[in-house]
């Protein structure tokens, strides 16, 4: 029972990414992603890797985005996403002897 469960998650969740990958024909020139959109993208950048490898429509990055702001979004997710920024550390706690 909790494999059903735990398979029909991925699947539900793989099924609302899949309106959200970036290059899926969303954004136009007309109307570009932006900021929200890049931290967005960012995010889900590995499952987006994954599927554009089976996808030609699928790809990592927008190509129809609002430039600076977007790559702003984009890197700062990335980056965060996957640990690379820490803005607090745990001190290691030294014994005194």
């Amino acid at each position: 029972m909790n494999r059903v469960i735990l398979l029909s998650s991925i699947a539900l969740l793989l099924l609302l990414f899949a309106g959200c990958f970036p290059g899926g024909g969303s954004y136009s020139p007309g109307d570009r992603a932006g900021f929200f959109s890049g931290v967005w993208h960012g995010w889900i950048a590995p499952v987006s890797l994954i599927v554009g490898l089976f996808s030609d429509g699928v790809k990592i990055y927008e190509p129809h985005n609002t430039g600076w702001w977007y790559d702003f979004g984009f890197y700062i997710a990335v980056i965060a996403g996957f640990g690379g920024i820490a803005l607090t550390r745990k001190a290691k706690k030294k014994e005194h002897e």
